[in-house]
């Protein structure tokens, strides 16, 4: 039976999350490991969840070192929030603005009639 046992590279001998490795046979038939880095989550909207689009899939070092336009969107809330969550909160803010209007309105009307009786 080979022997499958191998030697660490780093100072911790833990099994944690930032402490991942594969075992590999280099071509001189010896067995040692690599360290596997962590794998980056793609960017998710605030509000309902969706992957953002045409923002940059990469973990933050990698995103550090990036410009601007690859880790944003032009838009209002770019990089934060998707489309249809913008979209959804102007037709919210919209629909809020016109009630407040039409409780005012309907106010008016009231004081109208009763200052005509």
């Amino acid at each position: 039976m080979p022997d499958a046992r191998v030697t660490l590279r780093r100072k911790s001998p833990f099994c944690t999350r930032s402490n991942k490795f594969k075992k590999v046979r280099t071509p001189g038939g010896k067995l040692t490991i690599q360290y596997l880095k962590k794998l980056p989550s793609t960017p998710k909207c605030g509000d309902t969840g969706r992957p953002l689009f045409g923002v940059a899939v990469a973990r933050p070092k990698e995103l550090k070192r990036m410009s601007k336009r690859q880790k944003s969107v032009s838009r209002c809330y770019g990089g934060v929030l998707s489309g249809y969550a913008v979209r959804n909160r102007i037709v919210r803010a919209f629909l809020l603005e016109e009630q407040k209007i039409v409780k005012k309105v309907v106010k008016q009307h009231k004081k109208q009639k009763l200052a005509s009786q």
